[in-house]
């Protein structure tokens, strides 16, 4: 297929991949988180990491909005449905996601909670069209790539006068996470996992440009490289990370010029910043309360917020006993470090948000057979080299 095979091509992987090693030196350890869950599946999908060398490790990150939002928001939202007035609509992959007491919003639905899965936000507006009745809440969840057409479905509701159409807001902010796992202990201690350099996230980007990562560049001393999801846009990521390393270089630099600008998308922005403004601070699964981190409905919206529209019990649930998700989220741990899965944890019956969305960690191991291969060590346990460490 046009505009997709050029980025699949096996000879230029196999060259991509003698260039790598050709560069890597082999004294020390290159530890390269990808923050996205769509990169992670790229690389074991097409076999990436088996084109590397041993010394080239990629560290799976916060990978998908789904993954990272906790267990409490999902108790909420699972509260919400279960108001008989109410119609909750969400994204399909938010519907197995387990909540506290073994519950999730799809055996709320079989209990008979009026949920529905929407395609886009276009489809939560319709359903607040034909049930009028009702009050309708959309689940929204996402990073800086779904929040526009977020911030779009408010601006239609408020046109059209839909007083029955709130939004459920979950949706967090990229760079905020970044320098959250930059800031944690576990990063930035001696004999933990040890970040060299990020993949920057390709979709996120477009949104938000390729500016608001030089301060991780500059201040802590990272380099990244936006790239796209394909096996060679990786694999030429991770080059050029591996040479700004050698180097010593700290840039942003920017390998999906396709797609990604500087600015990035001006007019989503203005959009999102009217519709929106930031929490102070918001829990992420696995790295705690973030500041800044999530978006909250600005005041001039609040008609359409959930929160403040319905009365909603604070949850303290918590991921199920011996699910390594939230240690998987930091790239501290990876899913086979976990002993549930494979067991107790599978896709039919998934323990954790890292099985349960198609971007997390434990599923691209499960989906792509990395569980079948020999146990690997989990990077926790690795030393950090004096080159290495930041």
């Amino acid at each position: 297929m046009k505009y997709v095979d050029e980025f699949r091509q096996k000879d230029l992987a196999h060259k991509l991949s003698d260039e790598i090693k050709k560069q890597v030196d082999p004294s020390r350890t290159y530890n390269i988180m990808e923050f996205c869950g769509g990169h992670t599946h790229a690389i074991f999908r097409y076999g990436v990491q088996d084109l590397m060398p041993d010394n080239v490790n990629f560290v799976h990150g916060p990978g998908c909005p789904v993954c990272v939002l906790p267990i409490p928001r999902i108790d909420n939202a699972i509260e919400l449905a279960e108001n008989p007035d109410i119609i909750l609509c969400t994204y399909g992959d938010m519907m197995r996601v387990p909540a506290s007491k073994k519950k999730s919003l799809i055996k709320a639905k079989a209990l008979g909670a009026d949920i529905r899965m929407v395609y886009s936000t276009q489809d939560a507006l319709q359903l607040a069209r034909d049930h009028p009745h009702k009050q309708i809440v959309f689940f929204a969840i996402g990073f800086e790539t779904t929040t526009p057409p977020t911030a779009v479905a408010i601006h239609q509701a408020q046109a059209e006068d839909l007083d029955n159409f709130t939004v459920f807001c979950n949706h967090v902010i990229t760079p905020a996470a970044i320098q959250h796992i930059l800031n944690s202990p576990e990063v930035r201690e001696l004999g933990s996992v040890s970040i060299d350099a990020f993949l920057g996230p390709s979709h996120v980007s477009s949104i938000i440009g390729s500016q608001p990562y030089h301060y991780f560049a500059e201040e802590f001393q990272k380099p990244v490289v936006i790239t796209g999801f394909e096996p060679l846009d990786v694999m030429q990521a991770t080059l050029m990370l591996i040479e700004q390393i050698n180097e010593g270089r700290f840039e942003v630099e920017n390998q999906y010029k396709r797609v990604v600008t500087k600015e990035g998308n001006l007019k989503a922005q203005s959009l999102v910043s009217n519709v929106f403004e930031m929490r102070r601070k918001f829990e992420w699964r696995g790295l705690g309360d973030v500041p800044y981190s999530a978006l909250a409905i600005r005041e001039k919206y609040a008609k359409f917020d959930a929160e403040k529209r319905f009365t909603i019990t604070k949850s303290t649930g918590r991921d199920v006993k011996g699910c390594e998700c939230p240690s998987i989220l930091r790239g501290v741990k990876i899913p086979t470090d976990c002993k549930l899965f494979g067991t107790v944890c599978t896709p039919e019956n998934p323990q954790g948000s890292c099985m349960v969305s198609s971007e997390g960690s434990c599923a691209a191991y499960w989906s792509y057979g990395r569980f079948r291969l020999d146990k690997p060590k989990s990077l926790k346990k690795k030393k950090v080299t004096e080159k290495s460490a930041a």
